[in-house]
């Protein structure tokens, strides 16, 4: 199952859903998600929004004052789908 999720994201051609792609393998979402979590450590697929998340989006000195909750709770700032693709190393 594990190469299988691999190459459905390798035969893509644009964007896949996560609930598209548990649906069409037939795993539960949870499952895929660990699936594919196994492929980012293993060096396969590169979590594109990795260098954001370890850096954190850094916030204008005092925009927010003392009531900054930091840039993972800011109201302010978009959550956005999380996005993998194939590593460099990994194209066939």
């Amino acid at each position: 199952m594990l190469n299988q999720v691999l190459q459905e994201i390798r035969s893509t051609q644009s964007a896949l859903n996560l609930g598209d792609l548990s649906h069409k393998l037939g795993v539960e979402r949870s499952a895929l998600d660990g699936m594919i979590q196994f492929w980012v450590r293993k060096g396969r697929l590169i979590d594109d929004d990795a260098a954001e998340t370890q850096a954190g989006v850094v916030c204008s000195i005092g925009s927010c004052g003392a009531s900054c909750m930091g840039a993972f709770n800011c109201a302010f700032i978009a959550k956005m789908t999380r996005t993998y693709s194939i590593s460099p190393d990994d194209i066939e």
